[in-house]
């Protein structure tokens, strides 16, 4: 992770004075961060599936959609995506680009990194809006479900600013909330987007009681049934900060993805981010909008975490 703190700081350099002044405090932060995590990396091991209660949600079975059962993969809502730059998928629209390559090379190295732990499931966060995460979560995801074996399912966790539904024109779409609520089965809940061999579950509509259906109790089991079901799992969590649902979406997570921004993250929310969360979990930390995308400047997150890498692309999520 050393590298991306000279990374924060060499990027807030070229601003003005004060802004090498906010990536240095960002970069002491991030380092102490990171000793800590490192220490419990070594000592403490994640919590276990066989935790998470069995009981019934969204009125289908826990196991995986199969032929023999009649409800195979085929069933699942198909809507046809034609991806365009303005939709910041750069891993699909500009796939010989830098930042195409960047999402390639964090893939492999999530990939590397599930052989020595459990890997599934991966929350992508930041510390405040603005900062990337939905782009990231979504070009993750549509990287990983390159490998045509693999079945890969993004879930759009924020259920009070669903970037992801305007993102893929999904608006109109029912999907988690309901699926909380009971007024819809899951099967019927997700969508398999074509051409990107991707699945997704929508926020679904408008929520004025997001943390109540999240921690309702039927999240844990839905997540259960879902790991049973795909190969990976990105999460395009809220923000940390100052939201308390990402607290619950944590929980459900292997693997913890923190988003920064160039210009965007400053030292206190960060600091807050970074304390809010489980940081046994903290696998990465990604740097949007960086000037530069060169192979170079990729950066790592502990002796065996992924790589890091950074990408042009300044857009919100």
């Amino acid at each position: 992770m050393s590298q991306i703190f000279d990374a924060l700081q060499k990027s807030e350099s070229e601003d003005a004075e004060t802004e090498s002044s906010n990536a240095s405090q960002a970069t002491e932060l991030l380092q102490r961060a990171e000793r800590r995590a490192v220490g419990r990396w070594e000592t403490e091991t994640l919590p276990s599936q066989s935790d998470i209660s069995t009981s019934n949600v969204c009125a289908d079975s826990s196991e995986p959609p199969s032929e023999e059962r009649g409800d195979s993969f085929s069933e699942i809502p198909r809507v046809r995506v034609s991806p365009t730059p303005q939709s910041r998928l750069v891993c699909i629209t500009e796939s010989d680009g830098p930042a195409a390559e960047a999402f390639r090379l964090l893939g492999v190295r999530l990939r590397h990194l599930r052989r020595d732990r459990p890997l599934k499931t991966v929350l992508i966060t930041s510390s405040i809006p603005q900062e990337g995460k939905s782009m990231i979560a979504a070009n993750l995801a549509c990287t990983l479900a390159l490998k045509p074996e693999h079945k890969v399912l993004l879930i759009e966790g924020d259920l009070r600013r669903p970037a992801l539904s305007q993102m893929f024109e999904m608006q109109d779409k029912a999907g988690l909330r309901e699926c909380l609520q009971g007024d819809r089965a899951v099967v019927k809940s997700l969508y398999f987007l074509e051409r990107l061999n991707l699945w997704i579950l929508p926020a679904g509509g408008a929520s004025s009681n997001a943390l109540d259906l999240l921690q309702s109790g039927k999240l844990p089991v839905l997540m259960q049934q879902l790991s049973a079901w795909f190969d990976w799992i990105v999460i395009d969590a809220p923000p940390v900060l100052p939201l308390a649902d990402t607290s619950v979406w944590s929980r459900m997570a292997e693997g913890i993805l923190l988003v920064t921004r160039l210009g965007v993250t400053r030292k206190q929310p960060l600091l807050r981010g970074i304390e809010a969360l489980e940081s046994k979990k903290v696998i990465g930390a990604l740097l949007n909008c960086s000037r530069h995308a060169d192979h170079d400047e990729y950066d790592y997150y502990y002796r065996s975490a992924p790589s890091v890498p950074k990408t042009s692309d300044g857009s919100a999520g």
